[in-house]
């Protein structure tokens, strides 16, 4: 086994206390490399970058109410002099998240599962106790401190200066950083509970968000047993986020020491701010009814097979087969050369088996080389390709029809096919006496699952029922 030189671990020591600076949370001295007026650059520079991975959702009204509530925690923060921004992406993703310097996000996704102004004050106080506990400063730091030090070690004892050197870096390097994630998540919890009591908000909130995210990994096991899949969760050894049982204890322990007199709830207002939000896919990103992928803009639309399983993706759509064992993607190339089959040929080869054909009047190809399906579609000087796979030989043989039946789908939209591309919205309704969420769920769009979808999203699932006179968010 080999022994690191003393000097090393002087010199981290030495590193160490280079980089200490006062946390403005605790008081304590934590270890970071920059300085506010660096990580404030960092942040607006991260800034750009996300605004290109997500667009910000077209309404000035809501972005206001959410800057105003964002606003109103940020003032009574630890860091309260720092120039804060809140933006409502517009994203279906149920998330949140925060950038060194007082960058605050939070999608729109997550926001139709919300019931108050208390408990989106509960999100933003969250991510807003990310900044001010420097949380992302303080694991750049540990990224670079743990890259500074295999790099030395792997100079000073070449023989960890190989694959497995490299491997014991990654694994430092991650675990440290894991590390960090857990507690950040619970500080952060507790100090978006305290920022809530200071703003005259229900520290209890925040253990309602908490039950939210819960709920959402309960119901995604629930649908991930339907469609023969693992849930979206995780539960390694390094998990970034404790699990939400642990999160709600710890915040229970904290939020029951802090007290409000006549605690701000704004329920009616928050439903009254998201009335008319878009759920679910947008428009400018193309949407899903049924079967089918529609999208506006390009003009276009293609129905998969019946059972699959659709994911609208940023840069493609893909869909799996009910058992998981065979899959179409649907992607865009704006830029194609050549013609259609001389396309299909760079990509499955000169051996493959490639037919030229029309599909919907347009220049297409059809190709197959034993491993993968594939049909080229010209379309406006852009290839659409829509290529089928599978776990074996024997599977995709026998998905061949089906997948080429996707593929010859594919049909332009007319005028007015286009214009009736709309996005599903959040609608308010007063609860009548005998509703029940199966008698909303039969007229609703959402599919198998939509009475647990309404329940979700009314903070009633797994078993509750709507209440007389009660405000009921629908989808339609």
């Amino acid at each position: 086994m080999t022994r690191l030189p003393s000097f090393l671990y002087a010199g981290a020591f030495a590193l160490a206390l280079a980089g200490c600076a006062q946390n403005p949370v605790s008081g304590k001295q934590d270890f970071v490399m920059m300085s506010e007026a660096q990580e404030i650059s960092m942040g607006r520079s991260a800034d750009v970058e996300v605004r290109k991975q997500y667009s910000v959702y077209q309404n000035p009204a809501l972005q206001s109410y959410v800057n105003g509530v964002g606003q109103a925690l940020a003032q009574r923060s630890h860091r309260n002099n720092l120039n804060y921004h809140f933006t409502v992406v517009d994203s279906p993703e149920i998330n949140a998240f925060a950038l060194p310097g007082g960058y605050v996000y939070i999608t729109r996704g997550i926001m139709a599962y919300l019931n108050s102004e208390a408990e989106l004050a509960g999100v933003l106080g969250h991510e807003i106790g990310h900044v001010t506990a420097r949380h992302g400063v303080r694991q750049q730091s540990a990224a670079q401190a743990a890259n500074i030090g295999i790099s030395l070690v792997s100079i000073f004892v070449p023989e960890l200066n190989n694959q497995a050197g490299q491997n014991l870096g990654n694994l430092l390097g991650g675990a440290l950083l894991s590390g960090y994630g857990r507690e950040h998540e619970l500080e952060s919890d507790r100090l978006g509970a305290q920022y809530l009591a200071r703003a005259g908000y229900d520290p209890q909130a925040m253990i309602r968000v908490v039950g939210v995210l819960k709920n959402q990994e309960s119901f995604d096991a629930e649908v991930a047993k339907q469609e023969g899949r693992e849930p979206r969760r995780y539960h390694g050894t390094f998990a970034t986020h404790p699990d939400n049982d642990t999160r709600l204890q710890q915040v229970v322990g904290e939020a029951n020491n802090l007290t409000v007199t006549s605690p701000v709830e704004k329920r009616d207002e928050y439903l009254q701010q998201t009335a008319g939000m878009t759920f679910g896919d947008s428009v400018a990103e193309g949407i899903v009814r049924d079967q089918r992928f529609l999208h506006k803009d390009l003009g276009i639309a293609i129905t998969f097979p019946s059972g699959w399983r659709i994911q609208n993706l940023p840069a493609e759509v893909v869909a799996l087969s009910p058992g998981n064992d065979a899959a179409l993607q649907f992607k865009l190339d704006p830029k194609p050369s050549g013609t259609a089959v001389e396309y299909a040929r760079r990509l499955l080869g000169q051996n493959a088996d490639i037919a030229a054909l029309q599909i919907d009047g347009l220049q297409s190809a059809l190709g197959n080389d034993g491993k993968r399906l594939l049909g080229v579609i010209y379309l406006a000087g852009k290839a659409f390709l829509i290529q089928g796979g599978a776990k074996t030989p024997q599977v995709l043989a026998a998905q061949r029809s089906t997948m080429e039946a996707a593929i010859r789908s594919f049909k332009q939209l007319s005028v007015q096919e286009r214009a009736a591309i709309k996005p599903l919205i959040l609608r308010m309704v007063k609860a009548a006496k005998g509703d029940t969420y199966a008698k909303y769920a039969a007229r609703s769009p959402l599919g198998r699952n939509a009475e647990q979808y309404l329940r979700l999203l009314n903070a009633h699932y797994p078993q509750g029922e709507p209440v007389p006179g009660q405000t009921v968010k629908l989808i339609e």
